[in-house]
């Protein structure tokens, strides 16, 4: 069913005066609120969202044209004789927007999970939805739905047979995860870590970590905190907002402590858990569903038995090619966090050679070379058998200084990377690929596959 409300509701909503339009019909009902006039379905109220690049009044008469109902914009439209439909007009668009999204969502008595962090949100989104889905039905974050558009749009599609809703947050700059706390009104919070991403944009970790608990800081205070004990930073600023109900988890300590003992098993307590995704980073992400489990009273056992997890496209995926050759495409995004994970999953990840195609992470301001040899630090205390980096910034090659002993090498472009890997690539080899989105590593992940595979 989707929003449902009247006209009345609506407009006590956003504000709107009802007697301000002659063609409203406070008894009328609405089947459905939508931001984008090319999916509109007929009786829906369509919302001219703004933009650097785009702006939705101009698109109001293609709105009505596919059925929408009625307008919410920031300015009078003039419309043909033919297009006549209430116009509700507002200061903020997007504020509608998102009053529509919470009015919605408090129409719900169901446990909302939010989710936020420098690094795993998606990945610990996608394992809490799929062990809340042994329970019931799950609404759930899709694609990157996780900002001040993306969560309203969620929450908006929140239906009777739903009985969780699992949110993922993310932020760019301070009061950002504060509103979308106030749009969601979560009853249960995740804090996954505390990491470098946006340094650049905050300017310290402890900045970061501020932002981050302002989940906290909004949420209601019979709600229940879920942090992760293993960032310190975390809990002292976590402490400074929140005084509420509190369930830690970690590999190092926590309420809810976990071991893993293997690459494919993740220990708590007495009982073991087949680990849905590969890497340390992903058990304790697991941790972090298993403490939802239990605040909701979610019974572990049938957790044994294994659990399947898809994460969206771009996310971990590992490609076997002929000769035993394995490419782990972590090419989404990276962090520091994120990047120094993905290292160590290669080196857990069982191959004759282990090399590593990094590239730069973006953001990282003047923190940038710092960080970036951290990274090499680590590829050459996990001995490493080859390095690769593709450098667009001066601060990348910082990788290569900080990975002294290791056999590296730099490149500029793309297609020079693809033929030194061609040349160099031998039969029962692990390769990672790693760096931001926009270096476009995920270019030579796809020129190699295409090659080997044919």
């Amino acid at each position: 069913m989707n929003c449902q409300l009247f006209f009345d509701q609506l407009c006590e909503v956003v504000g709107f005066d009802t007697s301000a339009s002659t063609l409203l019909n406070p008894s009328q009902l609405i089947t459905g609120i939508n931001t984008d006039s090319r999916n509109l379905r007929v009786g829906e109220i369509f919302v001219a969202l703004r933009g650097d690049n785009f702006d939705g009044h101009n698109f109001v008469q293609v709105a009505i044209e596919r059925g929408a109902i009625g307008i919410i914009t920031e300015r009078e439209i003039e419309l043909p004789r033919e297009y006549k439909v209430p116009q509700i007009k507002v200061a903020d668009t997007l504020s509608a927007y998102q009053k529509i999204a919470r009015w919605w969502r408090d129409q719900f008595n169901i446990p909302v999970v939010s989710i936020t962090g420098s690094v795993g949100k998606t990945t610990t989104k996608e394992l809490i939805a799929s062990v809340l889905a042994t329970r019931g039905q799950v609404l759930k974050t899709q694609a990157n739905y996780n900002n001040e558009i993306g969560v309203p749009k969620t929450l908006l599609g929140l239906e009777s047979h739903h009985s969780y809703a699992v949110i993922e947050m993310a932020m760019r700059g301070r009061g950002e995860i504060a509103l979308l706390t106030e749009i969601a009104n979560p009853n249960i919070s995740i804090i996954t870590n505390v990491g470098t991403a946006h340094i650049g944009r905050l300017g310290s970790r402890e900045a970061i970590a501020q932002a981050k608990c302002e989940l906290l800081a909004k949420m209601p205070r019979d709600g229940v905190a879920i942090l992760n004990h293993d960032y310190p930073l975390l809990l002292a600023t976590a402490a400074q907002v929140w005084q509420g109900e509190t369930i830690t988890y970690g590999l190092e300590g926590g309420d809810i402590q976990g071991e893993f003992i293997s690459p494919q098993t993740l220990r708590v307590g007495n009982t073991d858990f087949p680990v849905p995704l590969s890497g340390a980073h992903n058990a304790s992400n697991y941790l972090a569903a298993l403490a939802v489990a239990q605040v909701l009273g979610i019974d572990w056992n049938p957790l044994t038995a294994g659990l399947d997890v898809t994460l969206p496209g771009g996310r971990a995926r590992r490609y076997q090619l002929p000769g035993e050759i394995v490419l782990l495409d972590e090419t989404y995004n990276a962090g520091l966090e994120s990047m120094i994970a993905a290292l160590h999953l290669l080196r857990e990840t069982p191959g004759t050679r282990h090399l590593a195609v990094l590239g730069t992470m973006k953001e990282l301001g003047e923190h940038s070379r710092e960080l970036h040899h951290l990274v090499g630090v680590t590829a050459q205390k996990l001995g490493l058998d080859g390095l690769l980096v593709l450098v667009d910034e001066s601060e990348t090659e910082a990788i290569v200084e900080g990975a002294a002993g290791i056999n590296s090498q730099c490149f500029t472009t793309h297609s020079a990377l693809v033929e030194k890997l061609n040349e160099m690539i031998e039969p029962g080899d692990c390769i990672l690929f790693k760096a931001s989105n926009s270096v476009g590593l995920q270019q030579v992940v796809q020129q190699l596959r295409s090659q080997w595979q044919d």
